[in-house]
């Protein structure tokens, strides 16, 4: 194993650093007292959050190949949990997809071991970068109020980059973006599409950070359990 090899350290933000789940578990429970959904819904918050996780999955995956709109993704997905409660109105969804996007960012949940990993990291000298196919603003807003924003020199979003992992062009935009060579980046992220098939569709090397113990039929070059463990590979 070569520790040199590497420079530039490309990571994805949301389920690998950012505790997207515990984060959009609090919002969302801020939502529903907000919007008064449990009259509405006639369930549990819990029903309501588990078929919330069930179609964001869908619709992110839509939007990842490209069947949908940045703007779509963030009111459909609210669109297709109401409808599961029998509820079919589509300017509840648009504001409840504009308050979520307001109160989701100021939510500070890490991954156990995230800023250890990153002092780790900028102390080895390595040049740290995100790669994040997540909102501009949303974005910038998860990694301030996180205090996370000091580790990056380029935070590089879909809707900045105008590409969608796991499209071979952001990563050609995101090297660019950070003067990098191929050969002397690596991509760490926990999204089997768009973080690791990205890396293989852009010829990058990449660490699939399994959080979930998920199997797979790719070959990321390292795969990780828990963010310490890239204490082994950098």
């Amino acid at each position: 194993m070569n520790r040199n090899k590497y420079r530039h350290l490309f990571f994805d933000l949301d389920h690998t650093l950012w505790d997207f789940d515990t984060n959009a578990k609090e919002a969302l429970s801020e939502l529903y007292e907000h919007f008064k959904l449990k009259e509405l819904v006639i369930s549990p918050f819990d029903d309501f959050y588990t078929t919330y996780l069930h179609h964001n999955a869908i619709v992110w995956d839509r939007y990842h190949k490209g069947f949908i709109t940045v703007e779509e993704l963030k009111w459909k997905r609210m669109q297709r949990t109401l409808l599961d409660f029998k509820i079919g109105d589509e300017v509840l969804a648009k504001k409840m997809s504009v308050k979520f996007l307001e109160i989701l960012p100021t939510k500070k949940r890490l991954f156990d071991y995230t800023t250890e990993i990153l002092d780790y990291l900028v102390n080895k000298k390595y040049i740290l970068h995100l790669l994040t196919n997540g909102f501009e603003k949303t974005q910038w807003s998860k990694i301030t109020n996180s205090n996370i924003a000091k580790y990056f020199t380029n935070v590089i979003t879909s809707e900045i980059s105008s590409c969608i992992k796991p499209s071979k062009e952001m990563f050609e935009y995101a090297i660019n973006k950070a003067g990098a060579q191929l050969n002397e980046s690596i991509m760490i992220g926990d999204n089997l599409d768009a973080d690791i098939q990205g890396a293989i569709n852009a010829g990058m090397d990449s660490i699939f950070v399994n959080h979930i113990n998920a199997t797979t039929t790719l070959t990321p070059t390292y795969t990780i359990y828990h963010l310490r463990e890239l204490e082994n590979i950098l």
